[in-house]
C-alpha cells in the first residue's frame, strides 16, 4: 500500500513548514447530541474514532497506509519523537534514534515510515527512513552541498521531501530511493524556492516559490526537474499548494477570494475543482484516496476534519463523530485495506488541553470488498491471498488476533457468497 498523506506535513506537515506556513501547527464545535462513547473509540453510524495517544502525551497522526499510522508524540518534557501505531494507543513504537534530540514521521508505504530526525550539536535536519523501529534508522540527508533536509512522503521505493541549499532559506524539492546518494534535485531552475510533499504513483506534489515576494504554486513532477507542472489555478487565486496525490488526483488547497480553499486536481491548473464547504470560512484538503479525500475546514470558527468525494457538496464533517471532548479535530491522511477505509488526523482535548493522535475507521458494507473499491472481483481475491500467505495481520478477516486457517475459510465464504 502506497502513503497517501501529508504534511502536512506537512502532510503531515514538517515543523519548518508549518513555521512558514499562514496555518499555525496545524490551528487550535458544534457538538453532536448522538455521539456515543466507548471504551476503544467512539461509535456514530459506521465511523469509529479511536484514540492512539499515549497516557500523558500529546501526539499527531500524519500518515497512514496499510495497518499502520504515523506521527509523532510529545512525551512529557516537549521533545517531538517519531511515532509508528498500528490502530491502537497500546501499538505505538518511538522511532526516535538514539542520537537524535527530536524527530518526526509524516508518511508511511509498506513498512516503511520516513520523516526527519535533529541530530549533532547544531541540531541540522536530517530526512529519515525507518522500518518499524528506531534502530532501523537511515540517515537520508545528502552527504555535501546541502544545509539541512527534511523527508515528507513515501510509495513504494520513493521518498520526497526537500533540502536546503543555502542558508537565505531556499529549499529545493527532493526524490530519494532509498539512500542518501544519488537524491534527484526536482528544483525548478527558474524558481526561488521548492518542496515535495507527497508522492504515489510515480507522481510528485508540492509546491515552487515563483517570484521573490514568495508566492506559492502547487506543483507535480514526474522524477524530475524538467517535467515541472505548474498546477496554481489562475483568476483570483495567489498562492496555491498540493499536499498528496493519489490515481491522478491532487489535493491541496488554492487562496481564492481571500479564503484557503481545499482544493482537488487531476495534473493541470485548469482541472482545479474547489472543496471548499458552503459556510465555512478556511479548508485544505491534505490527503486522498481512491476518489476521496480529507483534511479540515473551518466551521463558526472551529476547525473540523473533512471528507469529501470529489466535490464540496460532498464534504462529511469527521468532527461530528469524535467525542463531545474534543474541541477541534484535523484529517490528514486516508486509505482503505481488507474492506476497512482510514482515516488518520488528530483532535484536541479541552480537558487534558492536548493534541492526541486519531484513527476513524469504517468498515465496508461488503466484507468481500477487501480492497475497499465497491466491488467484489478477483482482484480482492488476490490481495487477500496475498495478505494471508505473507502472514499480514490485515489477514486476519474473523478478528481474533490470528492469521489462521479459519481466517482463510471465512473469506472465501464471503467472497462466494458475493454482495
Amino acid at each position: 500500500m502506497q502513503n497517501h498523506s501529508r504534511m502536512g506535513r506537512v502532510g503531515g506537515m514538517s515543523a519548518l513548514t508549518r513555521a512558514a506556513s499562514a496555518q499555525p501547527a496545524w490551528a487550535r464545535s458544534v457538538a453532536i447530541s448522538t455521539v456515543l462513547t466507548a471504551a476503544a473509540g467512539t461509535v456514530n453510524a459506521q465511523w469509529t474514532v479511536t484514540s492512539l495517544n499515549p497516557p500523558g502525551a500529546s501526539s499527531y497522526a500524519l500518515g497512514g497506509s496499510g495497518g499502520e499510522q504515523t506521527g509523532y508524540v510529545n512525551v512529557p518534557g516537549g521533545r517531538e519523537n517519531a511515532s509508528v501505531w498500528s490502530g491502537t494507543a497500546g501499538s505505538w513504537v518511538n522511532l526516535n534514534p538514539v542520537l537524535s534530540t527530536s524527530s518526526m514521521a509524516l508518511g508511511v508505504s509498506d513498512g516503511h515510515q520516513v520523516g526527519w530526525s535533529r541530530l549533532g550539536d547544531l541540531q541540522i535536519y536530517h530526512a529519515s527512513l525507518w522500518s518499524g523501529t528506531a534502530g532501523s534508522w537511515i540517515d537520508l540527508h545528502p552527504s555535501s552541498g546541502t544545509l539541512y533536509s527534511q523527508a515528507l512522503a513515501v510509495a513504494g521505493n520513493q521518498q520526497v521531501g526537500f533540502v536546503g541549499i543555502n542558508t537565505a532559506g531556499n529549499n529545493h524539492a527532493a526524490l530519494w530511493s532509498g539512500s542518501a546518494a544519488g537524491w534527484v534535485d526536482l528544483h525548478p531552475p527558474t524558481t526561488k524556492t521548492s518542496m515535495a510533499l507527497g508522492t504515489s504513483g510515480g507522481q510528485q506534489v508540492g509546491f515552487v516559490s515563483v517570484d521573490t515576494a514568495g508566492n506559492r504554486h502547487a506543483s507535480v513532477w514526474t522524477g524530475s526537474a524538467g517535467s515541472w507542472v505548474d498546477l496554481n489555478p489562475g483568476g483570483p487565486s495567489v498562492n496555491s499548494e498540493a499536499y498528496a496525490v493519489s490515481g491522478g488526483q491532487q489535493v491541496g488547497y488554492a487562496f481564492v477570494s481571500g479564503i484557503f480553499a481545499a482544493g482537488l486536481w487531476t495534473g493541470s491548473a485548469g482541472s482545479w475543482t474547489s472543496l471548499h464547504p458552503a459556510g465555512a470560512t478556511a479548508s485544505k484538503a491534505y490527503g486522498v484516496f481512491d476518489g476521496q479525500q480529507v483534511g479540515y475546514a473551518t466551521v463558526l470558527g472551529v476547525n473540523h476534519a473533512a471528507l469529501w468525494s470529489g466535490s464540496a457538496a460532498s464534504f462529511v464533517d469527521l468532527h461530528a463523530y469524535v467525542p463531545s471532548g474534543y474541541s477541534s479535530s484535523y484529517a490528514f491522511a486516508i486509505w482503505s485495506h481488507a474492506g476497512v477505509t482510514y482515516i488518520a488526523g488528530y483532535g484536541h482535548r479541552t480537558i487534558t488541553t492536548k493534541d492526541e493522535a486519531l484513527l476513524w475507521t469504517q468498515s465496508a458494507s461488503c466484507p468481500a470488498d477487501y480492497n475497499g473499491d465497491g466491488f467484489v472481483t478477483g482482484d480482492d481475491y488476490d490481495e487477500y491471498v496475498l495478505d494471508f500467505i505473507n502472514g499480514d495481520s490485515l489477514a486476519d478477516f474473523n478478528g481474533d488476533g490470528f492469521v489462521t486457517g479459519d481466517d482463510f475459510d471465512n473469506y472465501v465464504e464471503a467472497f462466494e457468497a458475493g454482495c
